[in-house]
């Protein structure tokens, strides 16, 4: 009996890594700064001499996700030319009035006022996100004062100097091998495999990747164990592009529109039927409810330690309704957990067996290790049709209202996930799927 039963463990370990791996935007960075120290390089020959604004803009112009990159091209143009306007303006004014920048004080007071104009004038044409980089081409114009021949020469050299660097990182940023993707086919991806446990946030780099690959195009359906407050909580900052699979398949949510779009209920006699057994038993329970597109969770029967523990934890989460009293509607239970001992989790598996047979085969068990208990586990009572293998049929056919989705495609980790390491290693099979190299 007890081999027809799930079970799942997390495990959870420091990585091994003593160092950080170098990202992917850092080699970028550094390839667009060598592109400009060339190219300045090839200035340099006609007596341009050496400048450091290039690379210093490219370092400053490289974005994490192209998208934003390709957005902020033009913001970065703006910039670079209201800096560069503010510059030939202060030196034509210390041109017309050279008493201004005799004294060094009086200078660096007109320069800072000068930060501030090219500040404001960012603002003030509606272009607030080159803000930094106006002041920043300003600065590079006239702190070299007085040693300047030619104003306008001077601001033409500096607006060149940060073009190229601009156009290096966007360059860079938007250079790929020739690839070709396949939008036809769904990732299915566990969250145990992307984060530790549901107490964790996804890594920064993580969540730098897949969005990388939401971001071009790539179908990634993430399935977990937990209620949509799992993501809500801890994943609200991925953009996700297909529907999720939450509750173990029993339920599949829109991120997006806070919705469900489909949920498999425990049958209303199964549930009353596990119910009173669970009752004559002498075990409490937590009951999943969904009710308006809101997850409402009851408690029946008598609270042990930990689900005290638990009940007072979760319950101050606002993406989660425990509620008093009687169930709203047993038709809408998605499932039942009782948190015991592995003992009593066996005894009431066997009873089950033992007396109600009819029941237990309506019923999909699961024993699942809890995350800050050792001696208690979670037993878990889904309708014998909510499984993961029937939502993953029920997003194919949701995505495939112009039939252009064929394939599914289920990757997870070979090993119970240890580190960082494991969910980029895992998000690389993905991209080596979805956008392989062309080869002619």
């Amino acid at each position: 009996m007890l081999s027809k039963i799930t079970t799942e463990i997390k495990k959870t370990g420091a990585s091994l890594t003593p160092l950080p791996r170098i990202g992917q935007r850092m080699v970028k960075t550094a390839v667009a700064v060598y592109l400009c120290l060339l190219i300045c390089y090839v200035r340099s020959l006609f007596g341009q001499g050496m400048s450091a604004e290039a690379a210093i803009t490219a370092v400053i112009c490289i974005q994490p996700y192209m998208k934003e990159t390709k957005v902020s091209s033009i913001e970065r143009f703006s910039g670079t030319l209201l800096g560069s306007i503010c510059g030939l303006l202060f030196l034509i004014l210390l041109a017309a009035f050279p008493a201004l920048g005799a004294n060094t004080f009086l200078l660096y007071a007109l320069m800072a006022t000068g930060v501030l104009l090219s500040l404001y004038s960012a603002v003030l044409f509606r272009q607030p996100d080159t803000s930094s980089l106006a002041a920043i081409v300003f600065i590079c114009i006239v702190i070299s004062y007085p040693n300047i021949d030619e104003p306008l020469v001077q601001a033409i050299n500096r607006f060149i100097d940060v073009l190229i660097g601009t156009c290096a990182a966007i360059a860079v940023n938007n250079f790929r091998l020739p690839r070709v993707t396949h939008s036809d086919k769904v990732y299915f991806l566990r969250t145990k495999d992307l984060v530790p446990d549901r107490n964790s946030q996804m890594a920064p780099s993580v969540l730098f990747r897949i969005n990388s690959l939401l971001g071009d195009g790539a179908k990634i359906c993430l399935m977990s164990e937990h209620a949509p407050a799992f993501f809500e909580a801890q994943m609200r900052r991925l953009k996700v592009n297909t529907p999720l699979i939450v509750m173990d398949g029993a339920a599949i949510y829109d991120a997006g529109a806070e919705q469900y779009l489909y949920k498999e209920p425990l049958p209303p006699e199964v549930s009353a039927a596990l119910l009173a057994r669970l009752e004559q038993l002498g075990i409490g329970c937590f009951v999943y409810t969904i009710h308006k597109n809101k997850t409402c969770i009851f408690h029946r029967g008598p609270l042990t330690a930990p689900e005290k523990a638990m009940y007072e934890t979760m319950r101050t989460s606002p993406y989660r309704n425990y509620l008093e009293g009687e169930i709203l509607d047993p038709s809408e239970i998605v499932y039942v957990k009782a948190l015991t001992t592995e003992e009593k989790i066996v005894e009431i598996l066997a009873d089950l067996n033992r007396y109600d047979k009819e029941l237990l085969a309506s019923l999909r068990p699961v024993v699942r290790h809890q995350t800050g208990t050792a001696k208690y586990k979670g037993l878990y009572f889904y309708s014998v049709n909510a499984s993961l293998q029937n939502a993953q049929t029920v997003v194919m056919r949701m995505l495939d209202a112009n039939a252009s989705v064929r394939w599914k495609h289920n990757l997870k980790l070979r090993a119970p996930y240890r580190g960082e390491r494991d969910a980029l290693h895992l998000l690389r099979r993905v991209e080596k799927s979805y956008e392989p190299l062309k080869l002619k």
